[in-house]
């Protein structure tokens, strides 16, 4: 099956170089529909010309954003190395509330990136 999400430009950038290997969301509705070996093909929101191609390797299921970021490496989940000492789970608050986190769970992606053009 195939996916399909938005990127802003950074996390598409460090996905399309390798840097990051795990897109974290919410597991909502849309998201528990994934399952290894599907295809996620990433639009940045910029430029709708850019787009990733990638493969699930991985799913990791979290009540919350504060367990997954206790569990994952943050360096593979979009976190630059200056900023792993100040990175918390509350910066996922941005996008995901808190009531949402509760009501259907975190999920963090791992891929591997197939094609980018």
């Amino acid at each position: 099956m195939t996916h399909y999400m938005n990127l802003r430009p950074q996390p598409f950038g460090m996905i399309a170089s390798g840097a990051k290997t795990i897109e974290l969301r919410l597991n909502d509705d849309k998201r528990q529909k994934i399952k290894i070996g599907d295809t996620i093909v990433f639009t940045e929101t910029s430029d709708r010309n850019k787009q990733i191609t990638s493969e699930v390797v991985a799913l990791h299921k979290f009540c919350g954003f504060a367990q997954l970021y206790e569990a994952l490496p943050l360096d593979k989940c979009g976190y630059l190395p200056e900023e792993l000492p100040t990175a918390s789970y509350k910066d996922m608050e941005e996008y995901y509330s808190a009531d949402k986190q509760v009501r259907y769970g975190v999920l963090g992606i791992e891929i591997r990136v197939v094609s980018v053009k």
